[in-house]
């Protein structure tokens, strides 16, 4: 078996994302046109084994370069290899890359987990008779490992409530999850559930990699859900036919690992005849250069509306300063917010190039909406009746105006709640969005409100959720979140996207208000393509901000290969939302041609 020396999965390219009933269509396409399904799954196998070569030697390279890492010096010995498969095909696949790692010397054990031990006597019953022919492909499988004497072994006769002890039993330098398929859509119980947690804590306990086929079981491949967080947590995911949707979204991002495509199919077929459900993008639009001859005008206005005081309270100014220092940073012209009078000293303090307003200036608030190119509303503008009137009347104000329209935080819970008394303005609102830029940023609790739903319903199932959410209100949306969405409608189209950049130190207060600016930033600069100063564009470059101060160099290899953003580096623990703006001017940099 030929060995590589790297596995890389970067790519700027968009990657097509299907679900898990796409991805049986495919298959089904592939058998109907006359290939063969055993041939395919030897396809399957033979490539996995030699992925899972590869990335165990890349893991001892590693170990054996850094000073720091303590690990058993294993040069003379084959690698240990321990394959746990199911009854389904996904298991079939483990038991040929089982035979086809010891075909090469690797040391291999097989646990089976849900067979009746009848099941092997048959099999060495069959074996004799020689009748692999009428054999389900599984079971043909199954045939090949044991007729080359692959050692098995079924977790149901080694069960123990010493979970040292069975890790113990289980030792390996490489644990393979062939357990499930795409198929599953529940939480794994009984012996499944006991199987799931004992590979992880034998993994854990020798300091093995694991490498998944396919998708992790316990993982819904359709959705990235996780059942009581009972799945495989790979560090590599072999994913075949086609890439998975719920392995970028959702819990997919904390199970699945370094997801490496093993496409089998020819992607021309399953481009032409099955579309995307998604694509997942880690690489932004270049920004062309601006032209010497242009002033502030020339970049956009941006009205920030938000940042109020309620009832004495210290109020949410700060949401409004994140909001309109992310703004400035993505290169809009110039920018005034209309917040709170007791913000204003702090907001010109941190942002001397603002302007400001009194958010309670009606009159003069919609004066500025009528010649700004861009209005923000949401954030911090507070959530009583007072905050709820105003919000009426600048959204319609904006209406009146055309204006690009940005709607995050409070604004969303005002539009929540004009749903559900059936206030005109929502439908005014979606209609406008048909012919003008109208762009919602919920995150999962925000949108359960929009829908009238439990945020553990709206995490069941995110795709379903964001389009419900387009269907309702109109517009284009942003359901942020690890691997956030984002949908976009133009005429009749609509396209759905997985970010794929972005950690979880940003998972802290303003992180939202951050990215709302650098929606209305982009949407100001008029000098930009289409795509440079579209929606998911924004949530690219807010996430690719995030990984610059959280050191994920890996997201930030195709931005250039002689910059770095070392000098910015912060960490996912410390990050903060007022670190954000001169990560986003970095990288706005980074991308100008």
């Amino acid at each position: 078996m030929p060995v590589a020396t790297d596995v890389s999965t970067k790519t700027t390219i968009p990657v097509a994302l299907y679900s898990s009933q796409q991805i049986y269509a495919m298959e089904q396409a592939w058998f109907g046109a006359g290939h063969d399904s055993f041939g395919l799954m030897q396809q399957a196998a033979w490539q996995m084994a030699h992925y899972i070569v590869v990335l165990y030697e890349q893991k001892m390279l590693n170990s054996y370069s850094s000073a720091l890492t303590n690990t058993d010096n294993r040069n003379n010995c084959s690698p240990r290899v321990s394959i746990w498969v199911g009854k389904g095909n996904n298991g079939g696949d483990g038991w040929l890359i089982a035979y086809y790692l010891q075909q090469i010397g690797w040391q291999v054990q097989i646990i089976t987990v849900g067979f009746d031990k009848q099941v092997f006597a048959i099999a060495e019953t069959t074996q004799s008779s020689n009748k692999e022919a009428s054999l389900s492909d599984a079971n043909q499988a199954l045939q090949i490992a044991l007729s080359a004497n692959c050692d098995y072994l079924r977790f149901e006769d080694m069960s123990s409530d010493d979970k040292q002890n069975v890790s113990e039993q289980l030792q390996a330098d490489v644990y393979v999850d062939a357990l499930f398929g795409i198929g599953l859509d529940r939480a794994p119980d009984g012996i499944y559930k006991q199987a799931i947690n004992s590979l992880n804590d034998a993994a854990q306990y020798n300091g093995a990699l694991v490498i998944a086929v396919d998708v992790p079981s316990g993982l819904v491949a359709s959705t990235g859900q996780v059942f009581d967080q009972v799945a495989v947590n790979a560090d590599a995911t072999l994913c075949l036919i086609a890439r998975k949707f719920g392995l970028h979204t959702n819990d997919g991002m904390d199970y699945s690992g370094q997801v490496i495509d093993i496409p089998l199919i020819p992607y021309q077929m399953a481009s032409k005849e099955f579309k995307p459900i998604a694509k997942l993008l880690t690489a932004a639009y270049p920004l062309n250069p601006r032209r010497q001859n242009s002033y502030k005008g020339s970049y956009g206005h941006v009205l920030v509306i938000g940042g109020n005081r309620v009832d004495s309270s210290q109020g949410m100014g700060g949401a409004a300063i994140l909001s309109a220092s992310s703004t400035m940073a993505t290169g809009a012209g110039k920018i005034t917010v209309a917040c709170h009078e007791a913000f204003h000293g702090a907001l010109l303090t941190s942002l001397p190039d603002a302007m400001t307003i009194n958010l309670h200036d009606t009159d003069g608030v919609k004066n500025l909406i009528q010649e700004a190119s861009v209005i923000a509303i949401g954030m911090g503008l507070g959530r009583d009746d007072k905050a709820k009137a105003l919000f009426i009347n600048y959204i319609q104000t904006a209406i009146e105006n055309s204006k690009p329209i940005v709607i995050d935080a409070d604004g969303l819970y005002h539009l929540a709640t004009l749903q559900a008394e059936q206030y005109k303005l929502v439908t005014q609102l979606k209609a406008y969005s048909s012919e003008h830029q109208v762009c919602l940023t919920p995150h999962s609790g925000e949108a359960a409100r929009l829908l009238n739903k439990e945020v553990n319903e709206v995490e069941e199932d995110r795709l379903a959720m964001i389009k419900r959410c387009a269907k309702i209100y109109g517009g284009d949306w942003v359901l942020k979140g690890a691997g956030s969405l984002v949908l976009e409608q133009k005429a009749e189209e609509r396209q759905i996207y997985v970010c794929g950049v972005g950690n979880a130190g940003m998972a802290s207060a303003g992180m939202g208000d951050v990215l709302s600016g650098v929606i209305a930033g982009l949407l100001a600069q008029k000098d930009l393509t289409e795509e440079a100063r579209s929606l998911h564009q924004a949530v690219l470059l807010h996430g690719l901000a995030g990984d610059c101060l959280a050191g994920q160099a890996e997201n930030l290899e195709s931005l250039s290969h002689t910059h770095n953003c070392r000098s910015l580096l912060i960490g996912q623990r410390g990050l903060q939302a007022q670190d954000m703006p001169v990560a986003i001017r970095h990288i706005m940099h980074l991308i100008t041609d």
